[in-house]
This record gives C-alpha cells, structure tokens and sequence, in this order.
C-alpha cells in the first residue's frame, strides 16, 4: 500500500477494533460471571424463604383462613408477593401485592412455584430483574430445602441484586431514542456498542489522519518541485508540530542552496568576465614576443608575469570564496597571537601599526588573508597614506582591526556594495586593477569568525574598514 495516510488510518482502525474486542470479551466475561454469581445469590434467598415459610405457616391442616392469614403477614415482613395453594391446587390464600400481580399484564411472569413437604404449593415473585424462564416444580428434596426444577439453587435468568424492581430501559441510547426489541439480548447490545463507537472513532480519525497525510504530500510535492529545478520554491509551514518544522527546515535549506547556486553562478560569470582581461593581455604578449627586439622582450617578459600573477591570485581567490561559501569546515580552534600576525603583515607593505590586544581564537590563515587583502587593497587606492590599528571594539567581548587610509574615500551608498563578489566601484576597474573578489573574502571570513566587517568614513578624509571579531 503506498498511501501513507491509508496505512497510518487502518493502523489506527485495526488498533480500536482490537481493543474493541478485547474490552468487549472482558466485559461479556465479566457480566457473565456475576450473572451466574447474582444467580446463585438468588437461587440460595429464594430456597432460604421456601424453607423458612414451611416452618412458618400453619399446618395443611389447619383452617384455610389461618393460613391465608399468616401468608399475608410473612408477604408483609419479606415484601414479597406471596401465594399458597393447597395439594389439590385450589388456592389457600394470597398477598394483596400478588393479587396484583395477577391483574397486571406479565405480573407474575417472574413467579416461581415451591413444591412443601405437606403438598401445598407455595407461589414467590422474584424481586426485580428479567423475566424468569418457566420451569415446573418438583417434589422438595430431603431435608425440606425446597428447590426448583432444574435441581440447583439457582433461580433461571434472576437478576442480579441491587439493579431494582424494573426491567433496563432499553428505549434510548447515548440519549437518543432507539428502537429494540424487548427480547434483545445483552450480548447483541454490547456488540452494538462497540460497533458504533468503532464507527465513530474511525469516521473521526480519518479527517485527522488525511490532514497530516496532506501537509506530508505537500511537502513532497515542494521537495521534487525544487529539485527539478525551481530552486525558488518553498512549502507551507503551517501549525507547530513536527511536519511543520520539517516544512520549516526544508524552506530555510532550501532559501540557503538557492542563494549558494546564485552566487556561484554570479561567481562563475564574473570569473569568466574577469579572465578575459589578463588572458587576452597575455596572448597578445606571447605572440608580440618572438618578433619583439631584446628591449622589447624585457617588458613583455614583465608584462606575461603580471598577467600570471593576476590569473594565480583569480583562480586562488575564486577557489577560497568558493569553498566559504560552500560551508567547508573550518578550524578556529586556533589561539592566534594578533598582535604579532598584525605586525608581519604591517612590516610586510611598510604599514604602521598600533594598538595591543591578547590573543583571539580564530583560522591564522584566514584572519591574515583579511588583513593582508585590506592593506592591500588601500594602499592600491591610497598610496602610503594607510596604517594599521587594533583596538577593543566598542561592543563588550569584541576586537577591532582597523585600516585606515587618505584615499579618496567610499561613498555612502557604495558601503555594502564593495563588498560584493567581482563588484568595483566605478572608474576604479582599471586604474587601480585589482580582480574584485578581495573585498568578499574579507566579509567570507569574518562570517567565518562569527564577526563582520564594515566600512565606515576616517576623520579627515577617506575610509577605515574594520573586522570586527569576538575574543573567544
């Protein structure tokens, strides 16, 4: 079966009709042995009383009016309707409550005859309960324990005690008017039951199953849409159970591999945009190199290696960002000692440095590509003008890099573009050079750091870009 909400459905009926039946063979056995308990009870009351009216009542011989007398005063004492017919059958006496029995349609449809050792008959009705079964009376056993036909004590069908003087009303149901036979069994009834609470759990169960079934089929549907290629759809992340957060964690991957393949493609684009340049510059010097004179060869000598140093720097950079912005594991589990990394890297383009700071836990290797990349890049816009600072940031926890330089600065609305992959300022492509991607990495890593970097006007004139990094 391959519908999930099919399976998860009968999984759920199979459950309830099991329980069903076991609960109602528990019940039926439990109701069945206090039938027979109740019964027993019963059968062992009713020969109590025939033995104690037989050595109550007057002798067979004694007046009829004596003993009608006494029959009404022990019907009194026993509440019970009482009658007693002499060894001819002809009646001795009755009780007023049996007389009216006799008049009342089945009103002595639960009397039971007990056979006396003098021959008389003495007429009991059972006290509340079912509809006894006819049985015929036998002659008492030794002992003057009478009995009834069967043999036993036990009175047939008795109910049992407590459940009062009126049948069950089987009129109404979970308080709403049924229509059963008087005769319907108990056993039936029970099954009638279980079957219309089966019905109803399961008509119940079948909405809330197929709501969840739907949401999972959605979620299907938006996880084969997205990989088919419609990486900009998302699914419907409705309610707060688990196939909402998985609806949730799918959006939220699925946001994350669209902006990767976005900015690959951007990557590669521009890549191969920025290739152009030095590939062509290379080209035209290899061929202008065996016809060129000794002077001449010189200079394209230096111009074929700055192209390749240009084309080295590309590729290293384009394989770094790439590689960040895959989310390649990165140890910063180092104790970097900045202040002697910001002091290589200031002596190395003859940059002042100032400012003292404790270690940082970091990528060595990351952190100076970062600080080497923004030196770099001001001393190509501002010449000497530049120095290196570190300093607490003004964030509690927190160390700033700062590089500050006199160039001609970054205007305010170009603050966040610089940082984009490929992205230059415009009239800087050329003059300056430089391939685009070292503002990028620069904000690659310090993601990488849990920091940020940002850049913000220097006082008197051009801009300090500043890594912002946690102590720990």
């Amino acid at each position: 079966m391959k519908s999930l909400y099919l399976r998860i459905w009968l999984t759920v009926v199979a459950a309830l009709a099991l329980f069903a039946l076991a609960s109602g063979w528990l019940l039926q056995r439990h109701l069945d042995q206090e039938r027979v308990r109740s019964d027993a009870q019963m059968a062992e009351r009713m020969a109590a009383w025939g033995e104690l009216l037989q050595g109550s009542l007057p002798e067979a011989w004694e007046s009829p009016q004596a003993q009608a007398e006494a029959l009404k005063e022990w019907s009194r004492r026993l509440r019970l309707p009482l009658a007693l017919d002499a060894p001819g059958g002809s009646r001795i006496g009755a009780s007023d409550s049996y007389l009216r029995r006799e008049v009342e349609p089945g009103g002595l449809s639960r009397a039971v005859a007990i056979r006396l050792d003098d021959g008389r008959t003495l007429w009991l009705v059972r006290p509340g309960g079912r509809k006894a079964r006819e049985v015929e009376t036998v002659e008492s056993p030794p002992g003057n324990v009478p009995m009834i036909a069967d043999g036993s004590r036990a009175i047939v069908g008795a109910e049992r005690p407590g459940f009062g003087g009126a049948p069950p009303d089987r009129s109404t149901f979970l308080g709403l008017p049924v229509a059963l036979p008087p005769d319907w069994p108990a056993s039936l009834s029970l099954l009638l039951l279980l079957s219309l609470l089966f019905l109803g759990v399961a008509a119940g169960a079948w909405p809330v199953v197929r709501s969840l079934t739907r949401r999972l089929e959605s979620l299907q549907q938006g996880v084969e849409a997205f990989g088919a290629g419609a990486l900009h759809h998302r699914v419907k992340a409705e309610g707060s159970d688990e196939v909402a957060a998985v609806a949730q964690s799918f959006n939220r991957a699925a946001e994350r591999i669209e902006t990767l393949v976005q900015t690959h493609q951007r990557l590669l684009a521009n890549a191969s945009h920025e290739l152009r340049s030095p590939l062509a510059r290379l080209r035209m010097a290899v061929e202008m190199y065996e016809s060129a004179g000794p002077a001449q060869r010189a200079a394209l000598k230096t111009e074929i290696d700055t192209n390749v140093s240009e084309l080295d720097a590309l590729v290293e950079e384009v394989l770094l960002s790439s590689r960040l912005d895959a989310g390649a594991a990165v140890d910063l589990g180092e104790q970097v000692d900045l202040i002697a990394l910001l002091a290589e890297e200031a002596a190395r383009v003859a940059v002042p440095l100032s400012g003292e700071h404790d270690a940082v836990q970091g990528n060595e290797r990351l952190l100076r590509r970062a600080v080497r990349n923004l030196l770099e890049n001001a001393r190509r816009y501002a010449g000497d003008e530049v120095n290196l600072q570190v300093v607490s940031a003004p964030e509690p926890g927190h160390v700033d890099i700062r590089v500050c330089d006199r160039g001609p600065g970054v205007p305010a609305d170009q603050r966040e573009k610089i940082f984009e992959p490929f992205y230059r300022m415009p009239g800087h492509a050329e003059r300056e050079g430089g391939v685009g991607l070292g503002l990028s990495l620069v904000r690659q890593i310090a993601h990488a750091h849990r920091g940020r970097v940002f850049c913000e006007p220097n006082p008197g004139g051009g801009s300090c870009f500043v890594i912002r990094l946690p102590q720990s």
